[in-house]
This record gives C-alpha cells, sequence and structure tokens, in this order.
C-alpha cells in the first residue's frame, strides 16, 4: 500500500447556495419583505459576531449565471454548528423565498505535501499554520468555488503513485499557486468521506481575471492535466447587508 497523505484539519465548511424565488418575493407585500429581510439581517448578525469571537467565519456572495443567485459559505469548528446554521436559516421567512440548488460540505485541509521530509516541528505550534486552518474568510469582490477530484483511473492514478512522486508534483503545483500571492486567495476543503468529491477550492480575489489567469495556467501542470477532475464552477460577487438590500429592492 502507498503512504497516504497525512492532513491537518481545522474548521469545518458549508458552501449552501440558493435561487431566489423572484416571482414569489414580488407577490408579497412590502411588510412581508421587510419581515423577511430583517429576520436575514438577524442571523447575519449573529454570524459576524461568531467572526468576531474567532470562533468561526461567513461571507455571502451573489452567484452570476443560473446556477444559483447566491452561496453563503460558513466555517465552524463542528458539524453540528453548521447544522445549526442551515436549520436557524430554513426557519426564517426569508427562506420561504428561496430555493437550494446546491450544498458541499468539507473541512479546511493543509496536506503534508509541502512539509520538508525529516521535519521534527509541531505544525500546530505555528500561528501560520494555525490561521490557515481556521482562516477569516476574505472580503474580498469575487469569489470563484469549484469541487474536484484526482483521477484514479487504471493508467492513471493518482493513488497508486508513491508519496515521493505526489510530493515532487504538488510543490511544481504550489509553486504556480505561489505566483499569485497577493492576486488571489485560496482555501482547500477537503471532503473524502463528507461530500461527493474529494476536494472543494475556494478562490477569492478582487479581479475575477485572476480566476481564469491562475486556473488556466495550472492545466497545464501535471497533477491537473494527468490526474485532476473537475465539477461546476461557481462565480460571484461580495454581498454585504446592505447591498443584499439593494439587490433585493423590487
Amino acid at each position: 500500500m502507498n503512504e497516504a497523505a497525512l492532513t491537518l484539519d481545522g474548521w469545518y465548511a458549508l458552501h449552501d447556495f440558493r435561487t431566489i424565488n423572484w416571482a414569489q418575493w414580488k407577490k408579497a407585500d412590502d411588510e412581508e419583505r421587510a419581515h423577511a429581510l430583517e429576520e436575514l439581517q438577524t442571523l447575519w448578525s449573529e454570524w459576524s459576531e461568531t467572526e468576531a469571537d474567532k470562533k468561526g467565519s461567513t461571507v455571502v456572495y451573489s452567484i452570476v449565471g443560473q446556477k444559483a443567485d447566491f452561496v453563503i459559505f460558513h466555517l465552524r469548528e463542528t458539524l453540528e454548528e453548521l447544522n445549526a446554521l442551515e436549520n436557524a436559516l430554513n426557519k426564517t421567512s426569508f427562506a420561504q423565498f428561496t430555493t437550494p440548488t446546491y450544498s458541499y460540505v468539507s473541512i479546511v485541509e493543509l496536506s503534508n505535501y509541502m512539509t520538508k521530509p525529516g521535519s521534527t516541528e509541531d505544525p500546530m505550534e505555528n500561528p501560520e499554520i494555525i490561521a490557515r486552518l481556521k482562516p477569516t474568510l476574505p472580503q474580498s469582490k469575487h469569489i470563484c468555488f469549484y469541487p474536484m477530484n484526482k483521477k484514479r483511473d487504471l493508467a492513471d492514478n493518482w493513488y497508486m503513485l508513491s508519496m515521493e512522486e505526489r510530493r515532487n508534483m504538488m510543490r511544481s503545483h504550489g509553486m504556480i499557486g505561489r505566483g499569485y500571492a497577493g492576486k488571489v486567495k485560496q482555501i482547500i476543503t477537503g471532503s473524502v468521506g463528507l461530500d461527493d468529491w474529494e476536494w472543494g477550492v475556494t478562490l477569492f480575489s478582487d479581479d475575477p481575471l485572476q480566476f481564469k489567469k491562475l486556473i488556466y495556467e495550472m492545466r497545464f501542470d501535471e497533477v491537473s492535466a494527468r490526474f485532476g477532475e473537475f465539477g461546476s464552477f461557481y462565480v460571484g460577487n461580495l454581498l454585504t447587508p446592505d447591498t443584499l438590500n439593494d439587490m433585493m429592492k423590487i
């Protein structure tokens, strides 16, 4: 059996994608719409308090295209908390105007591919590692999310490669990402055993063109060219409580 990559695991993650029933929203009277938005804003305030207490983080983005209208991306310490967040939203009157279209459950992950062989440093004593495992989600203008797998084909089976082969390829792959430091923030979440894909990739940037440039460049790297399988891509724009109210105006 080949050596499995070890992971450091941080906060649990939920991407909650929803569409808005605009016809139903238009039929509601002003009082119903105001009440729905007020309930959502109350939840949003609770999410902000959790983030201020450094017990999680939440961002909300509108989604461009027809796959969804918006996504709420939560990070929390436990799966129970994510479940409670879902239930709290579903109990609001605002939720009655929405339809879930997709969700993704995972956990923030760092692998040992980038660790120097023979290193005796305890990564959990490193503040920079902790900050990456339990991050405050950025308020960048744009988001890009997609799930992915590593291939298990007979000719190209990632899991049949040796640790040394995988480590060398992931280092090369990682160097491409480092070239976009300051332009793109990346959060990798592991989902083996938690959802239908193996990883979720969430990118943040103030320039959406950087998503295209980064992902295109990585297509030529062996890790993606030989072993990458990708799901649907979701791209969107940052929402705040104020801009969401503007979006919902009739």
